[in-house]
């Protein structure tokens, strides 16, 4: 696992990921205000086609850093989810070439199914900003905690 350090970044859009092997749920937030907002999911068909999307977005954006959710156990123990998540954070370094944090996302699904609960949200919009919303809950830890599992720049 990697380790803790502190974020140094202040100012600047940042974009969340909450990664699936099936859909990516995309968030963008702002550093200066530590706001965060779902922003879209990607339907994960291909590597190529979803990197294509990202690509896109980081062009829209222009981030300063990108956050990954880094999936585990309750217990903090690392799994198959884990290693594909830390493979997919490295792919987004090496094609995009900005820093890219990890965060601990083990409660951000059932923030995220909360949230959308008590807006009323159900059924198939539900299930299409599920992964938007808990990108944001990612961004959110991000910004409020201060501190995040690794670095890579």
């Amino acid at each position: 696992m990697p380790e803790t350090i502190i974020p140094s970044i202040q100012y600047g859009t940042v974009l969340g990921f909450d990664f699936g092997t099936t859909r990516i749920g995309v968030a963008v937030g702002e550093a200066e205000l530590a706001t965060a907002h779902p922003l879209e999911t990607i339907t994960v068909v291909s590597n190529e086609q979803c990197f294509s999307r990202i690509a896109a977005l980081i062009k829209e954006w222009r981030p300063q850093v990108l956050v990954v959710g880094l999936p585990t156990h309750a217990d903090g123990a690392a799994d198959e989810a884990t290693s594909l998540c830390c493979r997919f954070g490295n792919r987004l370094h090496g094609r995009f070439h900005l820093p890219v944090y990890w965060v601990d996302e083990r409660w951000t699904s059932a923030v995220a199914d909360s949230l959308l609960s008590e807006a009323g949200v159900f059924g198939r919009k539900r299930k299409q900003v599920l992964d938007q919303v808990a990108a944001q809950a990612i961004l959110t830890t991000f910004f409020n905690a201060g501190a995040c599992q690794a670095r890579l720049d």
